[in-house]
């Protein structure tokens, strides 16, 4: 199948690379990136450039399209597909508000578009061990995630209009979606904090305690002030506690004094995984690995954050259809 990536930066040309030497049944032929960088790859990896991305959506060469660009941009992008019936891959936050998330999750039911959500870390070693254990330990208590990461030094991180919201979006957004694929469970309210330390405009740090279905209360901390990562997790069960941390690959079950380390296996990129299973989804051969309405859920949960910031109280998440 023959991809064209709008947006090969930093991101894009990972998604590029992948599908160049390693994964199987993807061809790319047409790229799409407005800076002078744009010739030099489209030269290195022997495809067709166009710098006006709607181009791209309608070339004959394209086939299925994989989108990596600020998350303003993908409510037009995904209206442009749906209008030509071509595949969209979408990286994440699915859109810059909930509002164009709700449009763009549309355009995936009733508007017929085949929507995939690039929530990659639903494919980590770390988070998979998670959801294959944790029914072990019996009723989920309690929860506590922290995602942290260095200062972004993306321009488009400090402008509203492209970037739509800060660590809420482009990292939190991946802790509430790796809840919501461990669990099984939905974020029903939050109540959050934030901060901007680095970042002259949008938020850096996010606090938020949580409460999900089940009666389940928890607290996620992201943030990208520090120059450090982690990205641990703990769920506290009836019957002991499943513990570890998704960047250094580490998972353990713990009962009482006794840790076992459950070898999550070594550490993968997870954008092979997930275009291989695309590529499947996209033949007939499996499930789309991550849905428009996923994509949707998580953004719902960031926006929510974002509410009780600025109200100082505790918010519902949106119910979605």
């Amino acid at each position: 199948m023959r991809i064209g990536i709008i947006g090969t930066g930093k991101h894009g040309s990972r998604y590029a690379g992948h599908i160049i030497n390693d994964v199987e049944g993807l061809e790319l032929s047409v790229i799409s990136r407005r800076s002078d960088t744009g010739l030099e790859q489209a030269k290195e990896w022997n495809c067709r450039l166009h710098e006006d991305w709607r181009r791209l959506v309608t070339d004959d060469r394209v086939e299925a399209v994989i989108s990596v660009v600020p998350p303003a941009l993908n409510l037009d992008i995904a209206r442009a597909c749906a209008e030509v019936g071509k595949p969209l891959l979408l990286e994440k936050p699915l859109a810059a508000s909930l509002a164009d998330a709700q449009a763009i999750a549309a355009l995936a039911g009733k508007g017929g578009l085949r929507l995939s959500v690039g929530q990659t870390l639903r494919y980590n070693s770390v988070i998979r061990c998670f959801r294959r254990h944790l029914s072990e330990l019996g009723p989920l208590y309690t929860v506590s995630v922290n995602q942290r990461i260095e200062p972004s030094t993306l321009s488009w991180h400090e402008d509203p209009d492209l970037a739509g919201a800060g660590v809420s979006y482009h990292t939190a957004v991946h802790v509430f979606d790796a809840l919501r694929f461990i669990t099984g469970l939905e974020i029903v309210r939050v109540m959050a904090v934030t901060t901007s330390r680095h970042n002259r405009v949008l938020e850096d740090s996010l606090l938020a305690l949580i409460e999900m279905e089940q009666g389940v209360q928890g607290v996620v901390d992201c943030s990208k002030i520090g120059q450090a990562r982690s990205g641990r997790f703990d769920f506290v069960c009836k019957h002991g506690q499943l513990t570890g941390d998704q960047i250094d690959t580490t998972c353990e079950m713990i009962h009482h004094t006794t840790r076992t380390d459950l070898e999550p296996g070594p550490a993968v990129g997870t954008i092979v995984p997930l275009l291989a299973d695309w590529r499947d989804y996209l033949a007939g051969h499996g499930p789309n690995p991550i849905t428009g309405a996923d994509g949707l859920q998580a953004v719902a949960v960031c926006e929510a954050c974002l509410r009780s910031a600025r109200h100082g109280a505790w918010e519902k998440v949106a119910t979605l259809p």
